[in-house]
C-alpha cells in the first residue's frame, strides 16, 4: 500500500484544462501540458491497495492498477510502465480516451471521490515515452506463419503487436490513407493529438509489423484471395455504419453523418485540407445523440466557429449522483460534462426531432422537435411542445447499428451474424469460417476503446493457439462472463 493513510489526507485532484478562449482557437489537447505531474504521486497515494481491488473488475482489461499505483507513488516510473504495459499495448490512448470504469468500481468510490485512475495512467505512460522506457519488442524468432488484420483501430493494433510480438508475420489492412481507424479520423485532435498514434505505429514497424493503407478488403482485394495468402485472419473493421434518422427533410443539405463530419476536421489537421468542406463556421448547429460522439461534434463546432451549438437527446438527462438501479461498483449512467460541454453550447433532453425544414435551394434551416417521455414503459410525445429551432448544420452522433455492410466483406467471408447484426464467434474470438478471427466493434457491437484493446488481446491469443496448438501471449481477461460489464 502505498500510503495507509492517503486515502485520508489527501482530496482527488484531477487534471487541469486550459482557459476556454484559449483553447478554442487552437486544435491542440484541452489540458495544461505538465499539470499533472506535480500532483499524481499525491494522487497515486489515494489508493488503498484493496484486499480484493474491485478496479480490476471494472476495467475490462484487468489492469494491475494498485501496482502501478504504488510504484508512481514511489516515482519508480520504469516499473510503473512494465506493470501498465502487462495488460495494456495502449495506455496513452485509454489515459486520454477511456471513461474510466474502474474509478466507477473503486472502492474509495462507495462513500468518497475514487482515485484518479486514469489520470495516474497517463502520466506513467507519458513519464514512460519522455524517458525512453517504450522500446520496440521484435520477437525471438519467427513462427513462419502469417496473420493479416483488417482495421487499424484499438482492436486491430492490439492484436496485431501481440501476434507480431508472438513471432508471426502480421499485416494490418486499412482502407483509410492512414493507420488508425477511429482513433485517427474519429476522434478530434483536441482530445487526442496524433502524434501519440504516429510513434506507436513506429514502433510496431520497428516489431516488424508491415502496414498497408488505402486497401479495403472486399473491394480491393478479395476474401478468398486474402485467405489463400494469409494462415488466419483478424477482422477488426468497427462498427461503422451509421443510426440513421428516417424522418421527413433527412434528404436536405447540410444534415451529415457524425462520421462523415469529423474525419474532415482531422484531415485540416493533417494537413490534408486548408478547410473542410463541411464546417460549422458561423452556422447555427444541432448535434443529434448526447454520447461521446456527439460531444465530440460539439467541440470542433465551436473551434470551426459556430454561431450556435445545440445538443439534442431523445433519454431523460441522467443524475449526478447513482440511482438505486446502478449501484456500486457497477458504471453509472451520470450527468457529464465533458471538455466541449465547458465550451459553450445548449443541451436539451427528452426530445424527439420530428422533421426538417429547408429553404428553397434545400438547405437545412430549421429542425422541428416535441419532447418525449416514457409512460407505461414507452416513448411518448407530449401534446403541445412542438417547437423548432434554428439549423444550418445538423450532425447525426446517434451511434451505430452494425460493421459495414456494403463491400462484400461479410458476404464474401461467408461470416455469420449474431441476433444483434455483429460477426458471430466464440470464446476463442473464431468466427463460422476456419482460421478466420473478429475482434473489437465488429463482432462486440459499438463499444468502448478499453474493450477494443481488451478483445484485440484476446483475439490474438486465439489466433496464436489456432496456428501453433498453444499460445505464449497472456491469458486473455475473460471480460464477458463478468457482472461488471459496461
Amino acid at each position: 500500500m502505498a500510503d495507509p493513510k492517503g486515502f485520508l489526507t489527501t482530496d482527488r485532484e484531477v487534471a487541469r484544462t486550459r482557459p476556454v478562449a484559449e483553447r478554442v482557437r487552437d486544435w491542440n489537447e484541452v489540458y495544461v501540458p505538465g499539470s499533472l505531474l506535480p500532483i499524481v504521486t499525491k494522487q497515486a497515494s489515494r489508493c488503498m491497495d484493496c484486499g480484493i481491488p474491485f478496479c480490476h473488475n471494472g476495467c475490462p482489461l484487468g489492469n494491475l492498477i494498485p501496482e502501478w499505483n504504488d510504484y508512481a507513488y514511489r516515482e519508480d516510473w520504469g516499473a510503473a510502465s512494465e506493470r501498465l504495459h502487462a495488460t495494456n499495448n495502449f495506455p496513452e490512448f485509454t489515459g486520454r480516451l477511456c471513461p474510466a470504469p474502474c474509478e466507477s468500481a473503486c472502492v474509495l468510490g462507495i462513500n468518497q471521490q475514487p482515485v484518479t485512475i486514469k489520470n495516474v495512467e497517463v502520466t506513467i505512460i507519458d513519464k514512460a515515452w519522455d524517458t525512453g522506457d517504450v522500446t520496440p519488442q521484435p520477437p525471438e524468432r519467427l513462427s513462419g506463419k502469417t496473420v493479416a488484420v483488417i482495421g487499424s483501430g484499438p482492436a486491430g493494433l492490439a492484436a496485431a503487436q501481440q501476434l507480431t510480438r508472438a513471432g508471426h508475420t502480421v499485416a494490418v489492412y486499412e482502407r483509410a490513407d492512414r493507420i488508425g481507424g477511429l482513433l485517427r479520423y474519429g476522434i478530434p485532435e483536441f482530445k487526442m493529438e496524433k502524434r501519440h498514434i504516429n510513434r506507436r505505429i513506429e514502433q510496431m514497424r520497428a516489431e516488424g509489423t508491415k502496414f498497408r493503407t488505402e486497401v479495403e478488403i472486399g473491394r480491393d482485394i478479395d476474401a478468398a484471395k486474402l485467405r489463400k495468402r494469409y494462415d488466419a485472419v483478424v477482422i477488426a473493421a468497427g462498427a461503422t455504419t451509421s443510426r440513421d434518422l428516417p424522418v421527413p427533410g433527412r434528404e436536405l443539405a447540410g444534415i451529415h453523418f457524425a462520421m462523415e463530419y469529423l474525419p474532415l476536421a482531422n484531415k485540416v489537421q493533417e494537413g490534408d485540407l486548408t478547410v473542410a468542406p463541411i464546417t460549422a463556421e458561423g452556422k447555427h448547429v444541432v448535434v443529434i445523440g448526447g454520447g461521446d460522439t456527439g460531444a465530440d461534434c460539439v467541440g470542433t463546432a465551436h473551434r470551426q466557429g459556430a454561431a450556435s451549438v445545440t445538443q439534442l437527446e431523445i433519454m431523460p438527462r441522467p443524475g449526478e449522483q447513482r440511482n438505486a438501479g446502478q449501484p456500486w461498483p457497477t458504471f453509472p449512467m451520470l450527468y457529464k460534462v465533458t471538455s466541449a460541454h465547458e465550451e459553450g453550447g445548449e443541451r436539451i433532453y427528452s426530445v424527439s426531432t420530428t422533421h426538417f425544414e429547408g429553404d428553397e435551394d434545400g438547405n437545412v434551416q430549421w429542425l422541428h422537435l416535441v419532447e418525449v417521455e416514457f409512460t407505461g414503459g414507452k416513448l411518448t410525445q407530449k401534446p403541445g411542445t412542438e417547437r423548432r429551432i434554428p439549423a444550418q448544420l445538423v450532425t447525426l452522433a446517434m451511434g451505430f447499428t452494425g460493421t459495414d455492410r456494403q463491400n462484400g466483406l461479410v458476404e464474401q467471408f461467408g461470416l455469420e451474424l449474431d441476433e444483434r447484426g455483429n460477426i458471430a464467434r466464440d470464446a476463442d474470438y473464431a468466427t463460422n469460417v476456419p482460421g478466420v478471427f473478429v475482434a473489437g466493434d465488429a463482432g462486440r457491437g459499438q463499444s468502448l476503446i478499453v474493450w477494443a484493446i481488451a478483445e484485440g488481446r484476446s483475439a490474438a491469443r486465439g489466433v496464436d493457439r489456432h496456428l501453433t496448438g498453444t499460445s505464449t501471449l497472456p491469458a486473455p481477461v475473460r471480460p464477458t462472463d463478468r457482472a461488471l460489464s459496461v
